[in-house]
């Protein structure tokens, strides 16, 4: 019963380790484990990634990217699928894709570089660098970096999707789309991921240095750190090595719709590679971009963006994996789908990339995709879901509707020795594993639904762990009667 999720991980809710550090980690951290045991670890991960791979990415269609890396070693590199469909053109581990909102946090990092040399201040109002922004002189840059800003997502407007995303936009012409849309909500009361946020921190990036927002990355941060794919995508520009992004329609594989990539601006509109994407992690996490100061800044949650530990920091969300504090963003964009995660103890990477705009089509999505892998890569894998028997009349005890809140609840139907769980209004079905008396997982293998009794053995709840473990969401029965399928 995950919520939905808007283009990147919604907030996570596991307990947190204590103790762990939120200053960069070296990859020395993690105290190295004997030789034989560290080979037959590594082997088993790379086993772990073939599979994961043959699963989620079917041979003659667009493929899947995935790099796992413990520190400055490289675990595994690999890739299935095709870079180019209509000409049977294999995909390589070393292709260039479009990473979507994980732009965000080069973005945010870019930002931070001002306000560490005195040129912007995170609690300026948006007033001072884009003069006729409406309530301008209420929203703070702060606000912009972690979507607490109440502004109107554009890519959430009715229809624009279709045929504005393609025109050429200037930064001044974006922002006239939204900017006198009605806010969400009052700056600083509320939390809601939007894409207008970064390209009004593009915007405060281009006043402040003098310099399109993407230029300003590339001399700030990519060429510094030798990031030599990473860069604007331009869709006026051949960038070598560059894949062809595909869409889906009723299970059928299709070219990518069109859009500018002038329009995804400083929220999404960089391309990149695995092995980039790591150079970058270990740099951002390892005290390279940043001072200690404004790297915790932005790596934390504040005010309505934090949830527990967890959250939305600046162009990156703090989540669980397997018990661990993680680092981690997803990206979603017409052709290309991306997941970029890090977990500081072990300091391991993991990149995912796909030129399948639906991710894993049929699979268990990019991100569980990483959380598996980087949970084995930091020493703690998530259990295997091994399904024992369950009896029919148990499992039919269960059947009904279960309701989070208003306007959240899940259907629980018997299937076939199990259960299967189906958000009402919208979702397809999905069929769990039962692992234990009232325990499930998800297709995931990672999320578990854990049945409540009460005294006198009737399902009374439903809990969902979203991390397998720690912190749940209960939804309770209801007497809703269950709706037709």
């Amino acid at each position: 019963m995950p919520p939905a999720r808007s283009l990147l991980l919604s907030a996570a809710c596991a307990a947190l380790l204590s103790g762990l550090a939120l200053a960069p980690v070296p990859a020395s951290a993690a105290a190295p484990a004997p030789a034989a045991t560290q080979a037959a670890e590594d082997a088993e991960l790379r086993a772990l990634a073939d599979r994961l791979l043959v699963q989620n990415a079917p041979e003659g269609a667009p493929g899947i990217a995935v790099l796992v890396a413990r520190g400055d070693r490289v675990l595994y590199r690999g890739a299935r699928g095709l870079a180019e469909v209509e000409l049977g053109v294999p995909l390589s581990p070393d292709q260039v894709f479009r990473i979507g909102s994980v732009t965000k946090q080069f973005a945010a990092a870019g930002l931070l570089k001002l306000v560490e040399a005195g040129k912007v201040g995170l609690d300026d109002p948006l007033s001072k660098y884009v003069k006729d922004y409406p309530n301008g002189d209420a929203i703070q840059v702060r606000q912009l970096l972690d979507h607490t800003s109440g502004v109107k997502s554009y890519t959430g407007i009715d229809g624009y999707m279709h045929e504005s995303i393609k025109r050429e936009l200037n930064t001044a012409q974006l922002i006239a789309v939204f900017k006198d849309l009605p806010a969400d909500f009052a700056p600083g009361q509320d939390y809601r991921y939007n894409n207008s946020g970064y390209v009004l921190l593009g915007a405060v990036i281009e006043a402040a240095s003098g310099r399109p927002w993407h230029e300003y990355l590339r001399e700030t941060l990519l060429q510094p750190l030798g990031l030599a794919h990473t860069r604007y995508g331009d869709v006026r520009t051949l960038i070598p090595g560059m894949v062809a992004g595909y869409a889906r329609r009723d299970g059928a594989v299709l070219p990518m719709a069109f859009l500018d990539m002038s329009q995804p601006h400083a929220a999404g509109a960089l391309v990149s590679t695995l092995d980039d994407l790591w150079r970058w992690n270990r740099a951002l996490h390892g005290g390279r971009v940043l001072s200690a100061q404004y790297y915790r800044e932005m790596i934390s949650a504040h005010g309505k963006a934090r949830h527990g530990e967890y959250g939305y920091g600046y162009g990156i969300g703090r989540m669980p994996m397997h018990g661990r504090l993680t680092y981690a963003h997803g990206g979603g964009i017409f052709g290309f789908a991306s997941y970029l995660l890090y977990e500081p103890t072990s300091a391991t990477t993991v990149a995912v990339l796909s030129n399948d705009e639906s991710g894993a089509p049929g699979g268990i999505g990019l991100e569980a995709i990483a959380r598996q892998l980087g949970a084995m890569a930091m020493g703690a894998p998530y259990p295997p879901a091994r399904a024992v028997p369950v009896d029919a009349a148990a499992l039919a005890s269960a059947e009904g509707v279960y309701r989070l809140d208003p306007q959240r609840a899940w259907a629980l139907r018997a299937d076939a020795g199990s259960l299967a769980v189906q958000r009402i209004g919208g979702g397809a079905a999905q069929r769990l594993t039962p692992v234990a008396a009232d325990t499930f997982v998800y297709p995931d293998g990672i999320a578990r639904l854990r049945l409540e009794r009460d005294g006198a053995g009737k399902v009374a709840a439903m809990r969902y762990f979203a991390d397998g473990e720690g912190e749940s969401e209960r939804s309770a029965r209801s007497e809703e009667a269950l709706p037709a399928r």
